[in-house]
């Protein structure tokens, strides 16, 4: 006991964000604006089920609709029903949403990111007149192919095809570790073309793929210690014929697909800052409650004040991070290396948040009573997924040296 507190107390009260250097005075009203309705749709609806969709391995479907009216599908992207937010806007949405949980952020980058953001880029007008007002209101879900069983990090490795056969693609292959893979109706699926004059033979090309097309299966992975409240699927795709106009136009290669990845790389640098405040914020409530030694709160403790002050630094940076690439973003300045060096340093920071903060609440870090050990796992996924810490080091080596380390 904790001195009449109960220890899950602690969770009771709301959030009141993290800035330690004035952080909020950089962001104009309409990104607070943004803020500060994802911060309380994440604090009404999500966080009070998170821990049982977590326990269950449950994905929160319900809050779909509503994620759809508040506008957070495709809400950095303009036009056809979506919300047009600056992109800053967006990632302090995405911010908000993994303060809650990275699996469910993980759902809203992939339907915005992954999803929407190819149709919008690449997409014929009839593409994106059909799927993407259908897909901002949830209506409409997606899922995003290009990661396969025996290339992650190398995509360029891919062996599915799609082979031209009159006025339709034949496509075979399989997809791995594809987010909201069983409960997506459309895949964008990323094959080598072949018998198309109109493409170069063996080049990389996206393409729409209902689900409930015949040869085209999903599957959910199990077993899962990480991201247990988002589904995680593979895909099979066994003769699965689509129309020419299935292809998306504009897509060019696998730069295409890679461009996809910084949009979505871009989102998940920001989540991980809200992460991280959520294991900050937990650890502080903790020690000031907390009471050890001469019934003192263990935050009078010299090794637990260097971890806060820690956590409360790396986070600040990261902030800075993020938004300084979001503002070079709405100029159409941001490279891929500036995404890559907020995403490598804001997840390792995060998880390195994650570890000191289950450090000062002991025992107790390790229950699902608290966040902490939830985002500890879950960050371990983030670490991995968009490209490896490793990857992003070398993106930022090569763009550094000049030099292509791979």
């Amino acid at each position: 006991m904790m001195d009449g507190f109960g220890e899950n107390l602690i969770m009771a009260f709301p959030f009141q964000g993290v800035d330690f250097v004035g952080f909020d005075s950089l962001l104009n009203d309409d990104e607070r604006l943004s803020r500060d309705t994802a911060r309380q749709f994440i604090e009404d609806n999500l966080i009070p089920v998170i821990e049982e969709c977590n326990r269950e391995g449950r994905f929160p479907r319900e809050l779909v609709p509503q994620m759809g009216q508040l506008g957070f599908f495709g809400a950095n992207l303009q036009g056809y029903g979506c919300a047009g937010m600056s992109n800053e806007e967006y990632g302090l949405v995405m911010q908000e949403f993994e303060r809650g949980d990275s699996g469910v952020r993980s759902f809203v980058s992939v339907q915005s990111a992954l999803v929407m953001y190819p149709i919008h880029a690449f997409g014929s007008e009839e593409q994106k007149d059909y799927w993407l007002p259908k897909m901002a209101t949830g209506e409409k879900l997606g899922c995003f192919g290009l990661t396969e069983p025996d290339f992650g990090s190398n995509p360029g490795g891919m062996r599915t095809r799609a082979d031209k056969s009159g006025d339709e693609y034949v496509l075979n292959g399989e997809k791995m570790w594809i987010t909201s893979g069983t409960i997506a109706d459309v895949s964008v699926v990323w094959a080598r073309v072949y018998g198309d004059p109109d493409t170069k033979e063996g080049q990389v090309r996206g393409f729409l793929v209902e689900n409930d097309r015949p040869g085209f299966s999903a599957y959910d992975v199990h077993g899962k210690w990480s991201l247990r409240a988002s589904v995680t699927s593979g895909l099979s795709l066994q003769d699965v014929r689509v129309p020419a106009k299935n292809l998306l136009p504009k897509s060019d290669g696998l730069k295409s697909a890679l461009s996809c990845l910084s949009q979505a790389r871009y989102g998940i640098a920001w989540g991980a800052v809200g992460a991280a405040m959520s294991c900050y914020d937990t650890a502080l409530r903790y020690s000031l409650l907390r009471k050890q030694f001469h019934d003192k709160p263990i935050a009078s403790h010299q090794l637990v004040q260097d971890k806060l002050a820690w956590m409360i630094t790396e986070i600040s940076k990261a902030q800075l991070l993020v938004l300084q690439v979001g503002r070079l973003k709405d100029q159409n300045k941001a490279e891929f290396q500036h995404i890559s060096m907020a995403k490598r340093n804001n997840v390792w920071m995060a998880l390195e948040c994650a570890r000191l903060a289950r450090d000062v609440l002991g025992a107790n870090g390790i229950t699902d009573d608290y966040p902490v050990m939830r985002h500890m796992m879950n960050l371990e996924s983030v670490k991995t997924y968009e490209g490896t810490h490793d990857i992003h080091t070398l993106i930022i080596g090569q763009s550094v040296t000049g030099i292509p380390a791979y």
